[in-house]
């Protein structure tokens, strides 16, 4: 381990810190300061501040020329209320780290106490802190950011914990990592009418109760293959909370998923084509919006090699896993540059990700440093 104790424990007390003060996506501001405090004792050669949003990367320059090695981790926590006795529970009401953003964040920051101490011998390392990746916005951000430009990576490695696997046992695949999905909100306008005379509006419950069996009909699940799909109807209304009032304007809220980009893009056409076909059937006025939307991220076998290396290298247990269900936002940086995500288990008795018990295992924190920094001192020596 190339973190000593008194450092590990450092780095176990700011994933605490992060953990007590969560931001939402979009609203990172105070954490990437946080960040940035703790990256200043690693003094970095170079830190680029609002990247992309909120965002953050610190640059650590080798002594001679070679390739641009980036690691991400996120900022953003989630708007859910935490259910913790835990002394390091959120302080903020209603928002909570419930993904293990904070802890990803520490792993990162634990590689630039490594590099505090020893430069890589060539090339570059740049550890990017990314905002707003539980909103699928985060990643196209840094990269449309300008200074990006600047960062270049020739490889990009990220990690996630995965509840229900063996505590510090690891997933990896070639290929698809992790799941395609985008939020789909259709919004029918019609006529309100007075609820003794309902015929004399136009409502939209019949297009609703229609559509609901149809557009999760499109996606049912299953095994997860290249093929797979699934839509989950996550949220319907309909008019106001009247009883003398026959609704003229409704909503259905789906969120479609897919191990490809490629079968996203049918399903898209495919509940749209069943939306507008509902709205018409009924005289309706529709709209289609789509919100959190989530590329499939994509492993380069190259990546994967370095990481699967790095692995064995720790001692790390290890299988070639299927893409997860949840999708990653990291998915966007596959079109960068070679890109690799893989899963490190949380416990089989972990809370699942987003739920309001869970906590990220501080285990995991040597444990997923260890495999980064070996990943980099493969590449840069």
């Amino acid at each position: 381990m190339f973190l000593s104790d008194a450092d590990a424990a450092d780095v176990v007390a700011f994933r605490h810190e992060l953990h007590q003060r969560p931001e939402l996506s979009g609203e990172e501001r105070e954490t990437a300061q946080a960040v940035r405090t703790f990256l200043e004792r690693t003094r970095p050669d170079r830190v680029i501040d609002d990247l992309g949003g909120h965002g953050l990367a610190a640059v650590y320059d080798g002594a001679a020329p070679g390739p641009c090695v980036m690691f991400r981790a996120e900022l953003d926590a989630l708007p859910i209320d935490e259910v913790s006795s835990s002394p390091y529970r959120s302080k903020a009401r209603g928002q909570a780290h419930l993904c293990g953003h904070d802890g990803h964040a520490a792993t990162l920051a634990a590689l630039g106490l490594g590099f505090a101490r020893q430069r890589p011998q060539r090339g570059r390392v740049v550890l990017l802190f990314q905002p707003a990746e539980e909103i699928g916005a985060g990643a196209e951000a840094v990269i449309l950011d300008p200074m990006f430009s600047t960062i270049q990576p020739d490889f990009v490695f990220a990690w996630h914990n995965m509840p229900g696997m063996p505590q510090g046992e690891a997933s990896i695949a070639n290929g698809s990592a992790a799941c395609a999905s985008r939020g789909l909100r259709a919004i029918f306008n019609g006529k309100t009418a007075h609820a003794s005379a309902p015929e004399a509006g136009l409502s939209p419950m019949r297009a609703l109760a229609r559509l609901m069996p149809e557009i999760a009909a499109l996606g049912r699940g299953g095994p997860i293959d290249e093929g797979y799909s699934l839509v989950t109807i996550t949220h319907v209304e309909m008019g106001a909370h009247s009883f003398g009032v026959a609704p003229g304007r409704g909503e259905l809220w789906a969120t479609l998923r897919s191990v490809t980009d490629a079968t996203m893009a049918s399903l898209v056409e495919r509940a749209e084509a069943l939306i507008r076909d509902a709205a018409s059937a009924d005289g309706l006025d529709v709209e289609i919006v789509y919100q959190d939307a989530f590329d499939s991220a994509v492993n380069a076998p190259e990546a994967v090699e370095r990481v699967v290396r790095a692995l064995k290298a720790e001692g790390v247990k290890w299988k070639s896993g299927l893409p997860m269900r949840p999708s990653e936002d990291f998915g966007r940086f596959s079109a960068e540059a070679p890109s690799a995500l893989f899963l490190l288990g949380a416990g089989e008795s972990c809370p699942s990700l987003h739920n309001a018990d869970y906590d990220f295992p501080d285990a995991l924190i040597p444990i997923a440093s260890g495999v980064l920094m070996r990943i980099a001192r493969d590449a840069l020596g």
